[in-house]
């Protein structure tokens, strides 16, 4: 790795886990712009599907600290 990669990396390691898990995204659809493109209109519908099913009841909306400790489990 070059110094300014390793720079990089452990100024990002600083970052929580939200803008890093944000950033890793951006980097790796970077690589392809169609299919950012596709990705971006699913995670968009995905996204108003639960506004629509939260603001219905049908969902309940849980913490993030509670979502990493599940995510943590596997």
């Amino acid at each position: 790795m070059t110094p300014v990669l390793e720079s990089l990396y452990l100024e990002a390691m600083q970052l929580d886990p939200i803008d890093r898990a944000e950033l890793l995204d951006r980097l790796f659809f970077s690589f392809s712009t169609a299919q950012n493109k596709k990705t971006e209109e699913k995670w968009r519908k995905e996204v108003e599907d639960r506004v629509v099913a939260f603001n219905e009841g049908k969902i309940q909306a849980d913490t993030v600290d509670n979502v990493f400790k599940r995510l943590s489990k596997r």
